[in-house]
């Protein structure tokens, strides 16, 4: 397994650092995007993790140098068993307190995907007593790179010593190894993020376009503003606003995106969201599931992002899109088309302002037309609305209209 990385190029992406008072964000930009040209496997070997499971297969695999050391990525692989041909394949990358989960890539491979799970702070997934409030994390290796400090904490260290460049530069290392397998479909590997994951993943899809989709569960840009943590946080955070948010990269992705959230989620607004999805201009489709919380297994029991990225390797399109959205008084209508047959649709809608996960979330039943290769939903906004979206069900699947908010004066 092992193979040489691309050790000139990984020289040359160290040579740009940031000060509290450079800002020079376009050339930081660039130096950004140049992680985009990891395209040679990194160099990977075995890992000795003798207290979980031996499937799926433990590894490491080079990682960009960290203050002249050389660094490592754990990671957790397998393909599917029973396969005749090659397979697609997919890169997970988990969320705060998360690790290369074994779980996740068994999941994966029961929908007939080779995965490889990355753990993106240093750390294995092995278990390790935690001293904050009696929660688990998990045990640092010896060629950790750095871990991550807070929201952003990090933004006056120099580009190379900050974690987001190497988490953005640890899923694309990834993706090259994965996509170097023999077993592999090179053209059909895609990313999956969970939370933070989701905040890395949707940063790296503007920046590496071999990818044939990503999927971001919770996790998305234009965060600066936002009415929670991250907004107290990134406020005053001037290389977030000018060169991290993933806004700012996801104009350059041309792959399907699928957007998958919580409609109470307390981190990640649905306006926040919208502005993130907006800004891509590749195909998407969007499931904004009203109840089943913010965790790594809520977001991969769902069935909903196997189903999406199913479609993808299968047919080149999402299942559903969004062709028409239309406001006419209270009445409100969308227009979708769709591979499957669409069994009802409801009309969320909330009053009020602020975060969208504060705010209180009805359903209203909505019409349903079936047209030809689609279906339009249709119902009357209640009274004093000031934020809405359809929801569509097809069997265990959601997807949801684009997000609509409208701004009132207090």
């Amino acid at each position: 397994m092992k193979s040489p990385l691309a050790g000139c190029l990984c020289a040359a992406l160290l040579t740009v650092g940031y000060a509290g008072g450079q800002d020079d964000f376009a050339a930081i930009r660039n130096e950004i995007q140049r992680l985009g040209r990891l395209t040679s496997a990194p160099a990977a070997y075995p890992a000795k993790i003798s207290s979980n499971p031996p499937e799926p297969q433990a590894l490491f695999f080079e990682g960009l140098p960290y203050q002249g050391k050389t660094t490592r990525v754990f990671a957790r692989y397998r393909a599917p068993a029973d396969r005749n041909s090659k397979v697609p394949g997919i890169v997970l990358v988990h969320g705060g307190g998360g690790t290369a989960f074994a779980e996740w890539v068994r999941k994966w491979n029961d929908h007939g995907f080779a995965a490889i799970s990355i753990a993106v702070e240093g750390q294995t997934d092995e278990p390790a007593p935690s001293v904050e409030k009696g929660r688990l994390h998990w045990k640092r290796h010896a060629w950790a790179g750095p871990a991550r400090q807070g929201i952003y904490s990090d933004s006056s260290a120099p580009l190379a010593d900050q974690w987001i460049y190497h988490a953005v530069a640890d899923v694309i290392l990834a993706h090259s190894l994965l996509r170097s397998f023999p077993e592999v479909d090179a053209g059909k590997v895609g990313v999956m993020g969970i939370s933070w994951g989701s905040v890395i993943a949707a940063t790296v899809a503007g920046i590496d376009h071999r990818l044939a989709f990503a999927i971001l569960a919770y996790g998305c840009g234009a965060m600066g503003d936002v009415e929670n943590h991250w907004g107290k946080a990134l406020a005053e955070n001037r290389l977030y606003r000018q060169v991290w948010d993933p806004v700012l990269w996801l104009p350059n992705a041309q792959m399907p995106l699928f957007w998958f959230t919580w409609l109470r989620d307390p981190h990640f607004p649905l306006s926040a969201q919208s502005a993130s999805y907006r800004a891509a201009p590749g195909p998407r489709m969007v499931a904004v599931l009203p109840d089943v919380g913010h965790s790594h297994p809520a977001a991969w029991n769902q069935p909903d992002s196997y189903a999406f990225a199913d479609a993808i390797v299968r047919r080149g399109r999402p299942w559903l899109r969004q062709i028409a959205l239309r406001r006419e008084g209270p009445q409100i209508a969308a227009e979708f088309s769709t591979d499957k047959p669409v069994d009802a649709a409801a009309l969320w809608s909330a009053t009020g302002t602020g975060y969208t996960g504060r705010r209180r979330w009805t359903a209203t039943p909505a019409d349903l037309e079936r047209m030809e290769g689609g279906v339009r939903a249709s119902a009357l906004l209640p009274p004093g609305s000031t934020a809405w979206f359809f929801n569509l069900r097809a069997g265990a699947l959601t997807a949801s209209s684009d997000f609509q908010e409208e701004y009132r004066e207090p």
